[in-house]
């Protein structure tokens, strides 16, 4: 039996999340058996998954990504799938790591320990349980340790060339392209969201007299000094340079697109208020140079090579392996909600 844990490194689990690991029914997956735990949702090998190892995952990863949140009812199918099969995937790495010869890392293990011991030293939950919890723990930390060695000794590929780092230079500029900067004056007249409509309208009235103003010539620093609540306003309204991808999209594509420098906006409502905008300077995106960034180009080649490998891996492992999955309990998939027939086994 592969442990109930989702994933293994336990270091950033918390004392009620181990706690928390007892057979239980998750409410996004279907049962059809009052007693379903001991029942197999996946073989791999000659190894069984059960159904209430799959559930104990499946649980205590939704209220990891989600938290209290209620996704979507095909979201919550993908992410069962998802589930399934990072445990099938995590078994098969630990039995490849093990036939490799890599083993637990025993001072990661030690000191992972100490550090439950060190934080629950006063909790009388963790002294009563501590014996019961241990081997489970330790149990979860061997494999997770093992799994994290082979992933690091996979992904710790050759360093590039310089020839390979400037090819892939070459390949994706976006990498490597400043985006562009534009340099911001803003008067914002702050709005609670929740106000009523009245009160947003005498904002953007206000606004639009102070817009007037600009328009006959009035000096913007002084107006943001005297009207905007933003901290900036001591500054004249001068936001600096900000990049592209930084502001709200209805400020960059309705307003900051369309301006050129030394022009002013008409009144923008934004969710904090009423804003103006005055675009001081626009920088324009810059692709730079390859003997500036090559060391950069080298790093990004080297990761995306070492997450090719890692994945290639996993592929190959899948693809040789006896894996069996029972998806009869899981949600359908979008496109088997539409009329098709969710499968049973996957291979």
């Amino acid at each position: 039996m592969i442990s109930v844990l989702f994933r293994c490194s336990a270091q950033a689990a918390g004392l009620a999340l181990w706690m928390s690991v007892v057979p239980c029914v998750a409410a996004d997956v279907r049962t059809t058996s009052a007693t379903p735990g001991a029942e197999v949702f996946a073989v791999v090998g000659g190894t069984t998954i059960t159904w209430q190892e799959y559930q104990a995952a499946f649980s205590n990863g939704m209220r990891q990504k989600y938290y209290h949140a209620r996704p979507p009812e095909r979201e919550v199918a993908q992410y069962q799938r998802e589930v399934g099969d990072r445990l099938v995937n995590r078994l098969l790495l630990h039995e490849e790591a093990k036939r490799r010869g890599i083993g637990p890392d025993r001072a990661v293990i030690k000191r992972t320990v100490e550090g439950y011991d060190k934080r629950y030293a006063n909790s009388a939950q963790w002294k009563d349980n501590r014996d019961k919890m241990l081997p489970p723990l330790i149990a979860e930390l061997e494999i997770g340790t093992t799994v994290d060695s082979l992933e690091k000794r996979v992904r710790d590929v050759a360093q590039p060339t310089e020839s390979q780092a400037r090819a892939h230079y070459a390949a994706h500029p976006e990498q490597f392209t400043e985006p562009e900067q534009v340099r911001l004056g803003l008067i914002l007249l702050k709005v609670d969201p929740a106000s009523t409509s009245a009160v947003w309208d005498r904002a953007m009235e206000e606004a639009k007299q102070i817009h007037a103003r600009l328009q006959r010539g009035a000096a913007f620093s002084e107006l943001a000094r005297m009207h905007s609540a933003d901290a900036s306003a001591e500054k004249g309204g001068d936001l600096g340079y900000v990049h592209r991808g930084m502001l709200p999209d209805v400020i960059q594509s309705q307003v900051i697109d369309s301006l050129k420098p030394g022009q002013v906006s008409v009144p923008v409502r934004l969710l904090e208020g009423v804003a103006i905008v005055r675009l001081e300077d626009r920088k324009t995106a810059k692709l730079r140079g390859f003997d500036d960034v090559k060391i950069r180009a080298a790093d990004l080649l080297r990761r995306e090579q070492g997450e090719k490998a890692w994945t290639a891996l996993i592929a190959s492992l899948r693809s040789k392996a006896a894996v069996k999955i029972d998806e009869t309990r899981l949600l359908p998939l979008a496109e088997e909600a539409k009329g098709g027939t969710p499968a049973q086994t996957s291979s």
